[in-house]
């Protein structure tokens, strides 16, 4: 499956996030309460990447295979702050690149990492480092939705939250909606903005892209994004779990054992 978000206009700006081409991102109808989502607008040399993952997909249908055309250099290379760096991952490689570029941000991180992810279906690896993270004083955050689109995955995610609460992770659950973001924010020194998702069909089974974020200005707004969506929403305590469902939480135990097809 394809699930990577690209767009790329005359070889300057390119986007990716979570956002797709359909009414509900952009809420002219709300079936799951308000839709957010996010993105990034990308320009410069890193624009290449972003061509050359679209062309790759492009090709994989074509008999004649073209890429110079659209490849050209910047003709004003501009000099910026930091770096962006876009990547795409892919189930034809046994290299898993969007799950390790979290584990990494996960375990550099020193003051706080902060998720955001529609969907939380964590291997063990991914899983152990949220946790270990946690433990070792870095303030984790994860923001999730607080109404689904999805009522079983929406059930599997929570079935995760006791052993993070439990390690110190807080938890949060956007009361106005349906949170389809995926972004990552460690330590304001890195960021993650793109299509993968934190579940086993995003990091194993799914063409997908991101651009990681090192130093850029533009990790100041992401912070300020994580703050106002935090206060729009219900953070999670052990006493929480009580609440939800029965056959939700039995539900739940039992699909662990697909988590991997889910």
């Amino acid at each position: 499956r394809d699930h990577r978000k690209i767009t790329v206009i005359d070889g300057h700006p390119a986007f990716t996030g979570g956002i797709n081409l359909e009414d509900r991102y952009i809420n002219i109808r709300s079936p799951y309460g308000h839709w957010k989502d996010t993105a990034v607008m990308v320009k410069g040399d890193a624009v290449q990447s972003f061509t050359m993952m679209f062309l790759q997909m492009w090709n994989y249908n074509e008999r004649e295979r073209i890429f110079t055309p659209y490849l050209a250099l910047p003709e004003h290379p501009q000099k910026t702050e930091g770096y962006v760096i876009p990547y795409g991952d892919t189930p034809m490689d046994d290299e898993n690149v969007g799950e390790m570029v979290y584990l990494d941000m996960l375990n550099r991180a020193t003051d706080y990492a902060w998720i955001m992810t529609p969907y939380l279906i964590p291997d063990n690896e991914l899983l152990t480092a949220l946790q270990f993270a946690a433990k070792r004083g870095v303030d984790v955050r994860l923001i999730l939705p607080g109404i689904p689109d999805k009522k079983t995955v929406y059930a599997l995610s929570r079935s995760y939250y006791r052993q993070l609460l439990d390690a110190g992770v807080k938890i949060y659950e956007y009361t106005p909606g349906f949170i389809h973001g995926k972004v990552a924010l460690c330590d304001g020194i890195h960021g993650v903005v793109g299509s993968i998702n934190l579940d086993y069909r995003s990091l194993y089974h799914h063409f997908e892209c991101a651009a990681y974020l090192y130093r850029v200005p533009a990790l100041t707004d992401i912070r300020t994004d994580f703050e106002q969506t935090m206060n729009l929403c219900r953070r999670i305590y052990p006493e929480h779990l009580r609440s939800f469902p029965l056959w939700a939480r039995l539900f739940a135990y039992i699909a662990k054992f697909a988590a991997p097809l889910v």
